[in-house]
């Protein structure tokens, strides 16, 4: 089998973009349009790939740590120098994928389609194509028939070329040997010194190179990336593909045009999603959950059968059967066992909370150690900070906490005790213990008759 290699190219400023973020750097669907492509040549098991940076390429660089081969053009003086500073580092390849890092919207299936047709033709390059209704703007493809003949370039066409549906994308697969012949012969075309890639296929054809060519069937992953206005595009086509996969996997989405889900998102049969609702990062979801309406979950795992509604989670672990909301947040490290509730304006942080125990309402519980079958009546506060450090709460199996009970920690509550309501516990309370710190009520009769 001949051995491949991709080249990415992502060298351009994104000047259309007005960020000090690289253009491909900017997110789709959860992660950077760079990951996306990275992710389509994995996906299509070529082990090596070459990332070609230029403008801001720090930020870049750190994201692609041991992802992939960086490769620096110092100058960006057009596709063909772009490639052409790859060229050293493909000893030993035989053929490459050439894509642009801020085109994220290939299939894994488009391109191995490419490379099939490619290994299948042994000719020079071979070249994604598609059909657009309106192609003003792209390279289009002129064919004798079905012969490649040239690209030309909007600029350069004649009115008859313009005429033709068929557009260059911007994507190839190229021998590498003759790649390399070729690109030694191409030279400027402008007056910045720029090199165009597609300057080669002329070098090829006179030289009697076949080239062949793939039409996509879908003309959305022929779309670059190069404003807001077009990431919002792919935002839109990628987050359509992703809730229809679900849907076909068994997913009942109740309304896909509120909903939000980014592409590492897993999702298990029989889950429903309520309108509303927006699924982040790596959140896990298992069967029978119920999520919205009008929730967030970001990298969160969710148990069998849960129901998080107009609630907020990030980083937490909800078990079995758990009951979140209305109104509820999770924050990292929340970690909660099956059957546990937490209801209405209460907050978890850094916690465990045991099987079956409830939060119900209006309380704040951090770094804590919370035990099964407990109560925390509404208004309860951990006190975990006293301006200095965090302190950890636990409070054991079968404890009944009373509303508004302050808990100053550090402090333990042992199984079985009872905190009074309106309790500040600042010391140890043993199992069993009925807790109770709050002053002596005091009548004074008529006082109001009086005042008045």
């Amino acid at each position: 089998m001949p051995k491949w290699a991709a080249v990415i190219l992502a060298a351009g400023k994104g000047t259309r973009m007005k960020s000090k973020l690289p253009k491909v750097m900017h997110h789709l669907a959860g992660k950077p349009m760079i990951a996306h492509v990275l992710d389509l040549v994995t996906q299509n098991r070529i082990e090596r790939s070459l990332v070609v940076l230029g403008h801001g390429r720090e930020q870049i660089e750190e994201f692609l740590v041991g992802r992939t081969e960086i490769v620096i053009q110092e100058e960006q003086l057009g596709t063909g120098h772009a490639v052409m500073q790859a060229l050293p580092y493909l000893d030993g390849v035989d053929n490459i994928v050439v894509l642009s890092g801020d085109q994220p919207l290939i299939r894994t299936e488009t391109l191995a389609e490419l490379i099939r047709i490619h290994n299948d033709s042994k000719g020079a390059a071979t070249v994604l194509t598609a059909r657009f209704e309106n192609p003003f703007g792209y390279g289009r493809i002129v064919k004798d028939g079905t012969k490649f003949i040239k690209i030309v370039e909007e600029k350069d066409a004649t009115l008859e070329e313009r005429a033709i549906h068929e557009i260059n994308t911007g994507t190839y697969c190229f021998n590498v040997a003759k790649l390399r012949k070729a690109l030694k012969e191409i030279t400027p075309q402008n007056a910045q010194g720029e090199y165009y890639l597609t300057e080669v296929f002329d070098r090829f054809t006179s030289q009697g190179e076949e080239i062949a060519t793939y039409c996509t069937k879908d003309v959305n992953e022929a779309l670059g990336i190069n404003s807001r206005v077009q990431l919002a595009e792919a935002e839109h086509v990628l987050r359509e593909r992703i809730l229809k996969y679900w849907m076909d996997e068994g997913v009942t989405i109740i309304d896909p045009s509120s909903t939000f889900i980014d592409c590492e998102v897993e999702l298990s049969r029989d889950v429903i999603i309520e309108p509303f609702t927006t699924l982040k990062g790596k959140t896990q979801v298992a069967e029978d959950a119920i999520l919205g309406p009008q929730s967030t979950l970001e990298d969160c795992t969710c148990g069998t059968g849960c129901h998080v509604a107009h609630s907020v989670a990030k980083e937490a672990q909800i078990g079995p059967h758990c009951n979140i909301g209305p109104f509820a947040y999770l924050r990292p490290g929340t970690v909660l066992a099956e059957g546990v509730k937490i209801g209405d304006f209460v907050e978890i942080k850094n916690s465990k909370i045991g099987q079956g125990s409830k939060v119900p309402h209006l309380s704040y519980v951090g770094d804590s150690q919370v035990g099964q079958a407990v109560n925390i009546g509404a208004g309860t506060i951990t006190c975990n900070y006293d301006g200095v450090k965090k302190h950890k709460t636990i409070i054991g199996d079968n404890v009944f906490i009373g509303s508004n009970t302050n808990l100053v920690a550090p402090v333990e509550v042992g199984d079985g005790a009872i905190t009074g309501a309106g309790s500040t516990i600042t010391k140890d309370v043993p199992a069993y213990a009925l807790a109770v710190e709050r002053s002596t009520q005091k009548l004074k009769e008529n006082w109001v008759r009086n005042k008045k």
